[in-house]
């Protein structure tokens, strides 16, 4: 009889261990683009995005601020438009900002790296569906690496 009861006790512990897991899976991959407050679309257009892809970080000095939207082509000049997903908590940026494609570590994900750019009185704060000017495009490793190879070949 006791080990009768001992099996149905690890089979219920193995049944809570499985939900618990599945619960806080569905937690992280539901979880808000910093959290579950409000947020705003900014747009950057970048020559090529490299290994961006949508979810991907927005981060100032390495604080998430925002989520990566949505990627698609621009239909009129077929460049890539990134529409980043910002906490409204973050509302002050001015105009003058800047965003570039980084990379966490040699060969890690990509992520967006926001630069808040200098603020004067004359010059307006990023708001709903505004497009950042200043973007800089990603650094394609197998690029660089062609690069180095043609420039020391004709050395």
């Amino acid at each position: 009889m006791t080990s009768r009861k001992s099996e149905i006790l690890v089979g219920l512990f193995v049944v809570l261990t499985i939900a618990a897991t599945l619960m806080l899976a569905l937690k992280v991959a539901s979880q808000g683009s910093v959290g579950q407050g409000e947020t705003y679309n900014l747009y950057a257009k970048f020559d090529n995005i490299g290994g961006l892809k949508v979810r991907s970080s927005v981060k100032v000095g390495g604080v998430n601020i925002g989520r990566v939207e949505r990627i698609h082509l621009d239909p009129n000049d077929f460049t890539p438009v990134v529409t980043l997903s910002i906490s409204k908590e973050y509302n002050t940026f001015p105009e003058t900002s800047s965003v570039s494609i980084l990379t966490s570590g040699l060969l890690g994900e990509q992520y967006i790296g926001f630069q808040p750019g200098f603020s004067i009185d004359d010059i307006e704060n990023l708001a709903e569906g505004d497009y950042i000017a200043d973007t800089k495009s990603a650094l394609v490793l197998e690029d660089l690496i062609g690069q180095f190879l043609f420039s020391r070949d004709s050395q």
